[in-house]
Formats: structure tokens, C-alpha cells, sequence
């Protein structure tokens, strides 16, 4: 089996958490034979912050978080312990086709298999990872899985906080804003419309209107590019 220090590598070295997100998403499909995986990331008030999905479409994602949230054992389980799960360890055998996640958001999408594990900060869950197997000759997670999983969330959490602190410390003004005008501000300087930004983030245009008219008034701008130029090089 492949080493995962690639991955490792790759995960310490990003120099934004944009390239963070990327970096996993790009890199981790070669560890697990997974055929369908992403991150859900959360902000202070434990909402949906930020996604990023592969092999899965925007649909099934708001059916998980209106349907499948409040009843995922796997989700409660990472919650509860701040470790990696699967199926076959919080359900009884069998028994996961029957389950009502399962029923609600899994069986038009033909998961197998699926395993989720944690991304903490403080001592918080601040997002989660999932992976998907598909089709019914493919094998259930181990016990293997579970350990290469661990590290990598250890790894991915350890060097996201380490760049959200570095944010902090080198530029005040970033004090100012909340992890999703932190969020906002990343994906202005990227060059973002108001209308792909909240697509980005899974909220209104006029969510993010708002939002930048209180990050001006914060940081006493008025424009985005001054904004950009305010924030200097932290994204």
C-alpha cells in the first residue's frame, strides 16, 4: 500500500487554506479507492462554512444537510470522539441500507461503503472528511483505513490551524472579521463575483452583499480593492 507521506507533504506545505482544501481534495484519491469524497467545513457558530466535493453533486449535499445531518450515526460518533468512523462500526451488521441516512440521502447515490473522520481546532470539531465506496462489490473500510484516515485529519487540522494563527499574527485587521468574512475576503482577493462566492459558500448573493458592507465599515474601506490591498498578502 502507497505511502501516505506524499500527502503529508503536500498538506504541511500549503500556503493558504484554499491551497490546503485543494491539495487534500486533489491528493487523497489515490490512498482509499474511493470514488467519492469531500470536506465540510464549519464556522464559529458550527455552520456550514465551506464545501468541496468530488463525484457527488450540489443536490445531494443540500439533501445531507436539510435530511441527512441529524440523523448520521457516523456524524455523532466524530462528534462524540473526535475520530474516524465507518458504517460497520457504529451500526450494527447488515444493517446499513436500512439505516435512515441511508434511505434519505445514500440509496439514489449508491453508497457502499462510508467512512468519516474529523478536522478540530481548540478542541472543537470544526469540519469532517468523507469518503465514499460505490457499487455492491466493493469492499467495506478497515480498520487500516480508519488509522490512515486518522493521520491525515491530524495532519490537515494541525496545518490549518497553524495557517488561520499565522493570519492572525501577521496581519491585526484580520482580528476583525469572522471565520466567513475571513472567508469572503479569501475569495475577493481570488477575484470572485459576489454570485460565484456565494456559490463557493453555499449562501445568498445578498448574503455576501452584506457581508462585505460590514467588513468595509470594519476595516474603513470602500472598495474590494482597497479591502484586498488592507489585507496584504495574507491569502
Amino acid at each position: 500500500m502507497s505511502s501516505l507521506h506524499p500527502l503529508f507533504k503536500a498538506v504541511a506545505t500549503a500556503s493558504s487554506e484554499t491551497e490546503l482544501r485543494l491539495r487534500f481534495m486533489d491528493g487523497v484519491r489515490d490512498y482509499f479507492g474511493i470514488q467519492r469524497w469531500g470536506i465540510y467545513l464549519l464556522d464559529s457558530q458550527q455552520r456550514l462554512a465551506s464545501v468541496d466535493v468530488v463525484g457527488v453533486s450540489d443536490n445531494f449535499v443540500e439533501r445531507y444537510e436539510q435530511f441527512g445531518k441529524s440523523v448520521d450515526p457516523l456524524l455523532k460518533y466524530v462528534l462524540e470522539n473526535h475520530a474516524p468512523t465507518h458504517e460497520e462500526i457504529v451500526l450494527p451488521q447488515g444493517t446499513w441500507k436500512q439505516s435512515e441516512l441511508y434511505q434519505r440521502c445514500c440509496s439514489g447515490y449508491d453508497h457502499e461503503h462510508i467512512m468519516t473522520g474529523p478536522i478540530v481546532g481548540d478542541g472543537n470539531l470544526i469540519g469532517t472528511v468523507h469518503f465514499a465506496r460505490v457499487g455492491n462489490k466493493t469492499p467495506a473500510f478497515t480498520t487500516h483505513d480508519l488509522v490512515r484516515l486518522g493521520a491525515i485529519c491530524t495532519h490537515f487540522s494541525a496545518r490549518l490551524a497553524g495557517l488561520r494563527q499565522k493570519s492572525l499574527v501577521h496581519n491585526p485587521y484580520l482580528k476583525s472579521l469572522t471565520p466567513r468574512e475571513l472567508q469572503i475576503a479569501e475569495l475577493v482577493a481570488q477575484g470572485l463575483t459576489n454570485a460565484a462566492i456565494g456559490k463557493e459558500l453555499w449562501i445568498s448573493q445578498n448574503t455576501v452583499k452584506q457581508a462585505l458592507k460590514r467588513m468595509f465599515r470594519k476595516l474603513s474601506v470602500s472598495s474590494r480593492t482597497e479591502m484586498v490591498a488592507k489585507l496584504g498578502e495574507t491569502f
